[in-house]
């Protein structure tokens, strides 16, 4: 029990290992990856990510500079809708001056023509219209009084529309005067204002224009950060992979007593399968061609030109289109974990078998891909290469296949 629990406990590490690691595996330039490739890797995540923090910082101050550039802008388009609405007041006001103005000009024209007609009438009735010639020319009591009554209605109606006339004109002129400044100095501070505004948007779309070219290259430098920082991790991972896989074998050609198959103690794997039919006969099929090639055996490789044992199921099945996030470069004890059950006898084409040197799932040292008819393609060793083989010519085989 105590021995499960710490095969576990390991295959949890590893996992754990794993969950940032991505497809490039398949491009590391070399099977297994050395110190000098690592610390190269390192440099240039630490470049990229230098490089991202200069970026990120230039972004900070422009948009900065854009948050200022906005409320200018802001405050602009505030003064821009008043003066609007001034002008819309300093319209009316000059509409309704110009209304009174033509009120006015009515009166002092009504007035014109009163006036007019009192002349036509003084003409009408005498040389003069004054009250010494009224007096003279009466013809009796009477018409003296009729006429010294109408001489004072004329002269008050005479006085009353002079000076109507005269208040007249002057307001006319006021309104109009008043009314035409008002409104000439309200378009004109319109205008500015609207210059203003104009200036203050310019100003801030620059900005923008700035400020989405800056994020642009910061998403760009980020993108390269992640990709270098992934680079990095795949190669480390890989080393790690590869390390294990190979200690596990250097382990299992020196210990004793390994079962030809182990017994069953309930490992569980995944519940589902990622895999088709088509996808199986194709992994088989890759494999066949990379074991008839006779490629060499090297610890890490993956492909084209080399494998070792995990690294031909990977390109097996990645040839076969099944890629990331689905399908990674694990180690062989992953791929047991990473893969569903199948009991030996029902084994089909394109299943993986595993070799343990105790029957742990942490020891598994190697993984084949079923042939059919018990024999497997394999990248067996550096000493034998890729091989055409039976399933039970490597000792430790575990109990259940896994199907992809």
């Amino acid at each position: 029990m105590k021995k499960r629990l710490i095969s576990a406990a390991l295959i949890g590490t590893l996992i754990f290992g794993l969950t940032s690691s991505v497809a490039e595996f398949a491009h590391a330039k070399t099977p297994k990856p050395t110190k000098a490739q690592i610390d190269a890797a390192k440099a240039a995540e630490a470049a990229k990510q230098a490089a991202a923090k200069a970026a990120s910082s230039k972004l900070s101050a422009a948009q900065g500079t854009l948050r200022q550039l906005t409320a200018v802008a802001a405050a602009a388009q505030a003064k821009y809708v008043k003066a609007q609405a001034d002008l819309v007041v300093a319209t009316n006001q000059a509409n309704a001056a110009a209304a009174h103005a033509a009120l006015t000009a009515a009166a002092v024209a009504a007035q014109n023509r009163q006036i007019g007609r009192m002349a036509q009438n003084a003409y009408i009735m005498g040389s003069g219209f004054t009250d010494l010639e009224s007096v003279l020319r009466a013809k009796g009591p009477q018409d003296l009084i009729d006429r010294l009554n109408t001489l004072n209605q004329v002269g008050a109606s005479n006085s009353t529309a002079l000076q109507r006339y005269q208040s007249a004109m002057v307001v006319a002129k006021a309104a109009q005067v008043e009314a035409d400044r008002t409104k000439a100095a309200q378009v004109v501070a319109t205008a500015q204002v609207a210059a203003t505004k104009k200036a203050a948007d310019d100003a801030k779309a620059i900005q923008q224009k700035e400020v989405n070219r800056l994020l642009a290259i910061e998403n760009q430098l980020m993108a390269e950060l992640a990709k270098a920082r992934s680079i990095r991790l795949t190669l480390e991972q890989q080393l790690q992979l590869s390390t294990l896989e190979e200690a596990n074998s250097a382990i299992a050609t020196t210990t004793k007593y390994q079962a030809k198959i182990w017994p069953d103690k309930g490992f569980k794997g995944r519940s589902t399968t990622r895999s088709t039919e088509a996808m199986r006969a194709a992994a088989v099929a890759f494999a066949k061609v990379q074991v008839l090639a006779r490629k060499p055996y090297i610890w890490g490789a993956q492909g084209p030109s080399a494998f070792d044992c995990s690294g031909l199921v990977y390109a097996a099945y990645n040839s076969a289109g099944l890629g990331y996030p689905n399908w990674s470069r694990l180690n062989a004890a992953l791929y047991f974990v990473d893969t569903k059950r199948v009991p030996l006898s029902e084994l089909i084409p394109g299943d993986l078998l595993f070799y343990s040197f105790d029957g742990s799932v942490q020891n598994i040292h190697h993984i084949t891909i079923y042939a059919g008819g018990g024999m497997m393609w394999e990248a067996n060793s550096k000493g034998k290469g890729l091989l055409y083989s039976n399933i039970y010519s490597i000792q430790g085989l575990m109990p259940s296949g896994g199907r992809v």
